[in-house]
Order: structure tokens, then C-alpha cells, then sequence
């Protein structure tokens, strides 16, 4: 009997050229089509590879489970300050009662009273939290965030991710993750 596997269950993990990934969160994966074509115009190197074949009437590969970029992409020193990278800095946690359920941001200062959506003022909290909050600063209603909120690096941000690992992570990509290291909490 012939089991049939579809290649779009074979992403490719996409390394920087110093061999590490362009992303932890989310994970920097390419589309096996995405793959091919970038080591046709010789952008990658296949580093690992599936035992699953693609054929053409004239070709025939291997997919590639890890390329590496044959040119090095600095990474940007400055996160772009988003709703997601507030939860991910804030470990997709209610900064007030640490709940994961259902989380929006709030303004320590709220915009009502001249409170700017940055860094410095904007942490996660859960529905619940931040309608008990509502208009008012953390000092009128006594909440305080568990964790004063600040500018992350990308750095802290690719740490927090490696908390969160994807469902999925094939053997051939491990030796380039680093989801066992033992991180503080």
C-alpha cells in the first residue's frame, strides 16, 4: 500500500546566515514552494532535508527542512510596537490578575486623561481587567501591573517566544532551536 504525503505538510525552518532562525515568534518557516524556489535562484543553502521527494518529468528533490540564507540579514535592533509584540513582551499574561483568556491592552495613563499607546504605557490585560479599570490610572483603582512595562529588544522578545514553541517541530530543526534552555520566568 502507497501512503501519500502532502508537501505542504514539509515547511522549511529559514535560518539566518549565522544559522539562526530569522524569527522565533512566530517561527521563520517557509513554504515548500518557497523552498524550492529560493534554492533554484541560489538565495539559500539546503542545509537538511526531508526523505519526501518533489518530481517534475525532468527533476526530482528532495524537500529542504532547513535553509540557510546565503546572505546575512541584520536583525532590527527596534521591535515595531504592536499588539502582539505587547502580549508576547507581556508573555500572553494579564498584567494585573496574570490570566491568559481573553486579553486587550490598557493604558497605564488612560488616552482619556493624555495617556500615549507606547511602550511605557500600554501593558496586556484581560476584558475583565481593563473594564475594572476603565478610564482611571492604577492608582485611583489600586491595580498594579505585576511587571512595569518597557521597551523590549528583539532579543526579549525572541527569549519570551521560546516559551511559546509551535505544535510542530520537526527533528532536523532542533539543532537550531533552543526551546530546553532553561529560561527565567
Amino acid at each position: 500500500m502507497t501512503v501519500h504525503v502532502s508537501p505542504e505538510a514539509h515547511p522549511a525552518l529559514v535560518l539566518n546566515a549565522d544559522y539562526r532562525p530569522l524569527s522565533y515568534y512566530p517561527l521563520s518557516l517557509w513554504s515548500w514552494q518557497d523552498a524550492i524556489k529560493a534554492v533554484f535562484l541560489d538565495r539559500v543553502n539546503i542545509v537538511s532535508e526531508y526523505e519526501l521527494k518533489v518530481r517534475s518529468p525532468s527533476f526530482e528533490m528532495n524537500l529542504p527542512s532547513v535553509v540557510s540564507l546565503k546572505t546575512y540579514i541584520r536583525p532590527s535592533r527596534h521591535p515595531a510596537f504592536t499588539r502582539f509584540n505587547v502580549f508576547l513582551r507581556d508573555r500572553f499574561q494579564c498584567q494585573y490578575c496574570g490570566d491568559g483568556d481573553d486579553l486587550t491592552f490598557d493604558h497605564l495613563v488612560p488616552r482619556s486623561r493624555g495617556g500615549q499607546t507606547t511602550w511605557l504605557n500600554v501593558v496586556a490585560a484581560c476584558a475583565p481587567c481593563n473594564l475594572k479599570k476603565g478610564n482611571k490610572t492604577c492608582g485611583d483603582v489600586k491595580m498594579w501591573p505585576q511587571q512595569k512595562p518597557y521597551e523590549p529588544t528583539v532579543h526579549d522578545l525572541h527569549k519570551n517566544g521560546r516559551l511559546f514553541p509551535p505544535n510542530y517541530l520537526h527533528d532536523s530543526w532542533l539543532d537550531y532551536l533552543y526551546w530546553d534552555a532553561v529560561l527565567e520566568p
